[in-house]
């Protein structure tokens, strides 16, 4: 089992999973962030100032919030809850992530799921880019009564329209008290984690 550590990020802290002393990595995914959730008063929210990446991809997924990404590529989205936000750095890039101005008037909340996905040496330094895929592009349907939205990759019968350059999957599901899902074993190294409450899993 991996246990997050507090990590500060630009006036408020994340919980971070990978890498971590047993564990470096999963798969191709080398950095795992838990954001939140956290309760902003008014005239408070997040301010990741801007800083480089180079030969990784990020993955920004939401529960709840918003967050403004801007980069040196042009890119100015704010991205929402469900949605997939995927940011290759590639040769290099600068970005920055805040609160948008127009939420920082209002009390809001915060909690998502950040990765950093290792690119493949044949394309550690191509050209860098930033794709939105909103919450309504993104397959979502039921498994034994347990709701899941497939993010990434290809699993459990679906196909995620996310262009990657590497075979991974990343799964959002939401299970009840008592409900189980048996999750797909094809060969690739795979994690569970559990965002709110506590799971169990079996072999």
């Amino acid at each position: 089992m991996v246990i997050g550590r507090e990590k500060d990020l630009g006036g408020f802290s994340v919980r971070r999973v990978l890498p971590f002393v047993s564990h470096r990595m999963v798969g191709p995914f080398v950095f795992f962030d838990h954001m939140g959730p956290a309760k902003f008063q008014p005239g408070q929210g997040i301010n990741v100032r801007p800083h480089p990446h180079i030969g990784l991809a990020t993955v920004t997924y939401l529960f709840e919030g918003r967050i403004r990404h801007r980069d040196s590529l042009g890119s100015d989205k704010v991205i929402e809850a469900g949605a997939i936000n995927w940011m290759t750095a590639g040769r290099g890039i600068v970005h920055s992530e805040r609160t948008p101005p127009e939420q920082l008037t209002l009390p809001s909340t915060l909690h998502g799921i950040q990765l950093w996905v290792a690119l493949p040496e044949d394309v550690e330094e191509c050209e860098p880019s930033f794709i939105h895929y909103p919450k309504e592009s993104l397959p979502r349907f039921e498994i034994d009564g347990v709701s899941v939205s497939l993010l990434l990759g290809k699993a459990l019968g679906h196909s995620s329209p996310v262009v990657l350059q590497s075979d991974l999957f990343y799964a959002h599901l939401q299970l009840k008290a008592g409900q189980k899902i048996k999750l797909p074993s094809e060969g690739r190294e795979s994690a569970i984690y559990a965002a709110q409450g506590q799971v169990q899993a079996q072999k």
